[in-house]
């Protein structure tokens, strides 16, 4: 049965995996006792868990030290005796270093203790970075509380803040942090709140560390309704989400077997909250030949999926959403009820629940947050408030500044700092030139010397300087002698005008720049001249979209347009490549640029791309390329052995990649085979893996701008490897995250927004990359002008009304793939191709969707599973646990 697109449901059962993290390793783990006082041992074990704790002293730079009242602590572990509190300054904050990209655990708690013996339980606000994350009450919550989420940081780096909201003092106890796989908890948006988790036992022991891997927290969960059954046996439990198999060796059932076992919660405070449930099964009891259990799932009321669940004997089953779910009024209700074959009742070893948690408040851009922190690290400032972003939340930016804001999507950017009287010595700091988008400065009334920088004069949109009253010495820089600047120097005794020692200025400069009408006029006369000429030299092409304009072949003398390739690494002559390719005696390939030779390098195949004298591709491509590749190194994309820049010879010599393009793998044509969809999947994990190292592993990162399937090739295994990189441009990263550049691409796979704006960005590679997708899921021609619908996006969005995966699908695939994964692919690949720039996913979030995606289709092959020993230790905690919902 196919199912609408909107439900999907992965299945995630066990897998030959290798963890990250594996048990008994705290690799990667922060586990910060705030409050340790400075003559206890850091790092400490603690005893019942095993985990090392640290004093939190050198991770954030404010704050006292306490600890709960006598009288309370035999009731919590060490970590939550003492506490930091914050009575000075509105925003504190944690600073942290974390694996951009990566998903982590954040845990923070919180216990007042009557640490102060004012008996007053305090309320503030808890923050991420420039986000609100949650209100900490401690009033409602006296015995303590957790916030928990999951969590993927946008940078290598993580603020958690704690801000005052009223008249009492924010406190905190623990702050932990887990990094975890990637290929788990994954969201359409946002980020993971915990709501609860559960494991279904009547024992009171809460599992955690080192008995589940991450050290998630587990509560032990029953109702007077159920009979518990466990096991002895060991349990599989290998899988994305590896929960403790402890948990695992235990499950409930209705006592009633005909009853269905339910779980109900009400969140009426948030009834728009939007929820993601990850279910964990394993059959283990020994079921007779006669005996069967199987069972549906139903959420409020409606049926989850039409295929039924069977659990595996002794082996972990995950069930998860794809998309969030909602509840009617905040009332929720989570059922298990077997099916009309089924001779056994329905079971539930352990179960998650999240909401999704929006934080989307871009940072303050992460070149200028360098930039402000070397300028207070030269100066030596310390200021209560230089915490946490400096732009954002806007009441809670920074003293001394001024930013911009478009939106929230985009990173804030300093354009105002003012550092009047604030005791400042030395030179001026040459960070201050890294914050670009400065249009005022002040650093008047300090005790600032020596000479005037340069570079404050290159600076161009900054309009307003004050540097009077402070003991600067030399001539003033030409380049700050411009049209539209305001100078304040006076009070620098020792400061001359350029070109004038005798002369002081005493007053603020406004320095205009003065030029002859003739000079400009000769200047204008000139420009004319050369657009008119360059006009005349354009190649007139027949695609819609012109490339830019090129050089000639010919590149190599001192007048060139284009300087030559600079490094000399992996350079062949004209003669080598006649000899590696046996005067070029078998043609493998041929296109616009020219023929594709196959050679041999030291008995190492090769390709050899010997560009044309009348190839549209020229020398700023080739030169390009070759830069781009020498520095780039990456499984999924084409290695390149070398180059020839000899004369009006260039070729490009690369790892020899026998198996062709994608493109004769999806038709058949020249003989080649059609692809399955389990390795079509597996092909576009890999080529988004390359685009993924383009846009965030390279530096400065790169924009491929020719993405399609020609240009993803396959080697002997059916590997995948992006080629043909003469059109990509590198970017900005931080605040700008476009460039303007000449359209160039293929038709069809051309983002319409850079189409239309000629600004460059990432997300333009994520709408070829879609279109890439639709053509791997279809079959179809990105363009057909037979069609009704003639571009593959609009033939798509007509099929979809009628909600027949079968009619999209390519039907040389016979309908031998998993309809979920199918689905699923369908939605990222329209997702990606999304006219909007900014509703596109970014190409780490599509590897996240691929990967689950294959691993839906595998699970469907029935791939092989493994097996760990059991662990088990006993933790004691008296925290509130938050939400628990009621059962029947």
């Amino acid at each position: 049965m196919v199912r609408s697109h909107g439900i999907l449901l992965l299945i995630i059962r066990t897998l030959a995996i290798i963890h990250i993290v594996q048990a008994q390793s705290q690799q990667g783990f922060i586990s910060l006792d705030c409050g340790l006082p400075a003559n206890e041992p850091s790092p400490y074990k603690e005893e019942s868990t095993g985990l090392q704790f640290s004093s939190d002293a050198t991770f954030i730079q404010s704050g006292k030290t306490g600890r709960i009242h006598p009288t309370l602590a035999s009731r919590f572990l060490k970590p939550y005796t003492t506490l930091r509190y914050f009575p000075d300054g509105t925003r504190n904050c944690y600073n942290l270093r974390v694996e951009k990209g990566r998903n982590h655990l954040i845990r923070a708690r919180f216990l007042y203790g009557n640490y102060d013996g004012l008996d007053n339980n305090p309320t503030f606000d808890l923050y991420l970075g420039p986000n609100p994350w949650a209100t900490i009450d401690l009033h409602k919550l006296v015995n303590g509380t957790r916030e928990e989420i999951i969590h993927i940081p946008t940078s290598n780096k993580l603020q958690v803040c704690l801000v005052k909201t009223g008249p009492t003092t924010p406190v905190i106890s623990t702050l932990e942090v887990r990094p975890m796989g990637n290929d788990s908890y994954s969201t359409q948006t946002g980020s993971l709140n915990l709501f609860f988790r559960l494991y279904l036992s009547e024992s009171k022991t809460t599992l955690r560390y080192p008995d589940d891997v991450y050290d998630r927290q587990w509560t032990a969960y029953f109702w007077r309704e159920w009979t518990q059954i466990t096991t002895t046996s060991n349990v599989g439990n290998a899988n994305d989400y590896e929960p403790p198999k402890a948990a695992l060796a235990t499950a409930a059932i209705p006592t009633n077997a005909s009853e269905p076992l339910t779980l109900e919660w009400s969140n009426t405070d948030k009834p728009d909250d939007q929820y993601y449930l990850y279910r964990h099964f394993a059959e283990i009891q020994d079921l007779r030949s006669n005996e069967t259990r199987e069972f549906n799932m139903v959420w409020n009321g409606e049926l989850m999926s039409s295929d039924p669940l069977v659990p595996d004997e002794l082996e972990i089953t995950t069930i998860l959403s794809l998309t969030p779910r909602t509840c009617a009024k905040g009332e929720c209700s989570f059922q298990l009820k077997r099916t009309n074959r089924s001779t056994l009742p329905p079971l539930l070893n352990a179960f998650e629940v999240y909401t999704v948690i929006q934080f989307p408040q871009s940072e303050t851009n992460e070149n200028e947050v360098v930039a402000i922190r070397n300028i207070e690290a030269t100066y030596g400032l310390s200021r209560i408030n230089w915490q946490g972003d400096p732009c954002v939340p806007s009441q809670l930016m920074w003293d001394a500044l001024n930013c911009s804001h478009v939106d929230i999507s985009t990173p804030p950017r300093i354009t105002s700092l003012n550092l009047s009287s604030s005791g400042l010595t030395g030179n001026i700091a040459a960070a201050i030139q890294n914050l670009t988008l400065l249009e005022k400065l002040d650093l008047s009334n300090n005790n600032l010397t020596g000479e005037v920088p340069e570079f404050l004069g290159n600076m161009k949109l900054l309009l307003v300087i004050n540097l009077s009253g402070n003991d600067l010495n030399g001539s003033i820089p030409q380049s700050l002698q411009r049209k539209g600047l305001v100078l304040s120097l006076e009070g620098n005794p020792r400061l001359f005008p350029s070109g004038s020692p005798e002369k002081t200025h005493k007053k603020t400069l406004l320095v205009p720049i003065v030029a002859s009408v003739g000079s400009v006029a000769i200047l204008i006369a000139a420009l004319v001249l050369y657009l008119v000429l360059r006009k005349k030299r354009q190649p007139t092409v027949e695609v819609v979209l012109p490339p830019p304009s090129r050089p000639t072949v010919n590149v190599t003398n001192a007048n060139s347009p284009e300087p030559s390739i600079e490094t000399k690494k992996r350079r062949f002559t004209y003669s080598e490549v006649i000899k590696m390719t046996n005067n070029f005696e078998r043609v493998v390939g041929e296109g616009g640029f020219g023929v594709v030779c196959h050679g041999t390098v030291n008995g190492e195949q090769v390709a050899v791309k010997l560009l044309s004298q009348s190839s549209t591709q020229g020398y700023k491509e080739f030169k390009a390329e070759v830069d781009l590749l020498l520095r780039v190194h990456h499984t999924n994309l084409v290695s390149l052995v070398g180059y020839c820049d000899e004369g009006d010879h260039l070729a490009l010599i690369y790892e020899f990649v026998p198996n062709g393009d994608l493109r004769q793998h999806l038709t058949g044509k020249g003989g080649r085979s059609v692809v399955n969809w389990g390795i079509r999947l597996r092909i576009a994990v890999e080529a988004a893996l390359g685009l993924e190292y383009l846009h965030i592993g390279c530096t400065p990162p790169m924009v491929h701008r020719d993405v399609k399937t020609t240009n993803i090739l396959l080697d002997e295994h059916y590997k995948a490897k992006l080629a043909d990189f003469g059109l990509s441009r590198s970017f900005p990263v931080g605040g700008e995250s476009h460039v303007s550049t000449v359209v160039a691409g293929t038709p069809g796979y051309l983002d319409p927004e850079y189409y239309h704006t000629g600004r460059l960005g990432e997300k333009s590679d994520v709408y070829s990359f879609g279109i890439v997708l639709l053509e791997m899921i279809t079959n179809q021609p990105v363009i057909d002008r037979n069609r009704r619908n003639s571009h593959i996006t609009q033939w798509v969005g007509s099929e979809l009304k009628g909600g027949d995966i079968a009619k999209i699908m390519d039907p040389n695939l016979h309908g031998d793939y998993d309809s979920r994964s199918a689905w699923r692919a369908l939605e990222l690949a329209m997702s990606c191709a999304d006219p909007t720039s900014a509703r596109r996913p970014t190409m780490s979030h599509v590897v996240i969707e691929l990967k689950e995606c294959l691993v839906s289709e595998n699970s469907r092959r029935n791939t092989s599973r493994r097996t760990d020993s059991l662990s088990s230790t006993e933790v004691s905690m008296t925290f509130d646990s938050g939400m628990i919902p009621r059962a029947r």
